[in-house]
């Protein structure tokens, strides 16, 4: 084997942003470091929530207003129902008046078709 080819293997001291040291040993003499072993959130339990540009605060307003809401039925739910009573509406009585609305998409035949198939009416 070659002399000198390996460097020193010495004992370092750690050193890490919340102040814990330790000694380990390393090629270099002192380390510095970010998390350790008494600071970082998976060996403590702590749940840490990194905000990036007020994600988090939405999330929780978002959350604080729908259980705010949470007995009231939306209002796409709202217009699903008055269109369905209103087809049930006109199905019942085909003959009424319809209430204003346009591209009716109710299910007519054509004059002079065999009723075989159904056509969309045109608008009122």
């Amino acid at each position: 084997m070659k002399a000198g080819l390996h460097p020193n293997y010495v004992e370092a001291t750690v050193t890490c942003a919340c102040g814990n040291t330790f000694t380990t040993r390393s090629t270099r003499p002192l380390l510095r470091t970010d998390l350790c072993n008494v600071c970082h959130p998976f060996y403590t339990g702590e749940q840490r929530i990194v905000d990036t540009a007020g994600q988090v605060e939405r999330f929780m307003r978002r959350m604080e207003t729908a259980a705010a809401n949470e007995g009231r039925t939306s209002k796409r739910k709202q217009r699903l129902a008055v269109r369905s009573a209103e087809r049930d509406a006109q199905q019942r009585d085909p003959a009424a008046p319809d209430a204003g609305a346009e591209g009716d998409l109710s299910l007519d035949t054509e004059a002079g078709s065999t009723g075989d198939t159904p056509v969309a009416a045109p608008p009122a």
